[in-house]
């Protein structure tokens, strides 16, 4: 029987689909719907206000979305993943947790994988055979994110959200295959969109909701979305267990700036904003990021899921100023 299985970042996503399972990222249900009630409803429970929005957005999401599991990724991801699981399971939802090795190595990752395969019943067969189906969607996303970069038909905007969808692919990998082929057509008949700054955008997804129109207004655009690229997989590598070692985002910040520094080049970028979340670990990250990049570098924190506030604004439009 089809689960609706909910998790907490990307993973081997086959596995659910091989199994015949809809897999649903707790992180875009969220986004999609009353963020901030969803958020008032974790505190309703006892969440602090001090810990981190996506941690309380997903602890309601996963409670309001009719799900038979949720599994969470306890290593290489949110250092609060753990107790997410227990408030999870003491609602009466069973959870599972999935580990990505503390260091690439490709005997723990494909053990890993056997053991979510086990848990869902599923050989590596089926699993290499849907891995097959999503890469041919995969391979779509890789020319939409070349429309970006290089022949500007597409906007950062557009570019975030396709490749943001693709660690679920909205719960549908056919229908968002669909609505990619149709966006497709319109883009690559599409006029060139002008620029005067190449931006690069580093970090995990951002919380603001209108983050690339501002930009977009300023006279720029993202040309490079970090951790949204990482989630379409897109190197396209036909075994299991590589594509989710050279998956950059559980890694290391000096595995991820060897990915970075490649695209900055490849794209031509003119200047970096790096994105934080309040209250994350990956602030510290971005420490390295800054240091190791030679190139314009403003960062941004959020908290809330809101519009960009004044503050930022301004902080975007007098970095637009110097760069631009």
């Amino acid at each position: 029987m089809s689960k609706r299985i909910g998790f907490t970042t990307t993973l081997p996503v086959e596995v659910l689909l091989a199994a015949g399972h809809i897999p649903i990222d707790l992180n875009n249900i969220f986004l999609s719907r009353d963020s901030e009630q969803l958020i008032h409803e974790a505190e309703l429970k006892g969440f602090p206000r001090s810990l981190c929005s996506w941690i309380k957005g997903n602890y309601s999401a996963a409670l309001s979305s009719d799900l038979d599991e949720v599994i969470g990724i306890v290593q290489g991801d949110c250092s609060n993943s753990n107790s997410l699981l227990e408030m999870i399971a003491e609602e009466g939802i069973a959870i599972y947790k999935f580990s990505f090795p503390a260091q690439p190595d490709y005997g723990a990752m494909d053990a890993e994988i056997s053991r979510l395969e086990e848990h869902l019943g599923v050989s590596r067969k089926q699993t290499l055979e849907a891995k097959a189906w999503l890469d041919s969607i995969r391979k779509k996303l890789v020319e939409m994110d070349r429309l970006c970069y290089e022949e500007r038909k597409v906007s950062g905007g557009d570019n975030h959200l396709w490749l943001v969808n693709a660690s679920d692919f909205q719960s549908d990998p056919q229908r968002y295959e669909n609505e990619l082929d149709e966006y497709l057509k319109r883009a690559q008949s599409a006029k060139p969109l002008p620029t005067r700054l190449r931006l690069g955008y580093l970090g995990v997804p951002p919380i603001f909701r209108d983050l690339y129109d501002n930009i977009s207004n300023l006279g720029g655009d993202v040309l490079f979305n970090e951790i949204q690229r990482q989630f379409a997989m897109p190197y396209l590598i036909p075994d299991i267990v590589e594509q989710y070692l050279v998956y950059t985002y559980p890694y290391s910040v000096l595995d991820r700036l060897k990915d970075i520094k490649q695209e900055i080049r490849r794209r031509r970028l003119n200047a970096i904003i790096s994105y934080t979340q309040a209250f994350c670990h990956l602030q510290i990250d971005n420490l390295l990021l800054k240091k190791h990049i030679d190139l314009p570098f403003l960062n941004l924190e959020g908290e809330l899921p809101e519009k960009l506030d004044s503050r930022t604004i301004l902080r975007l439009e007098s970095f637009f100023e110097v760069h631009a």
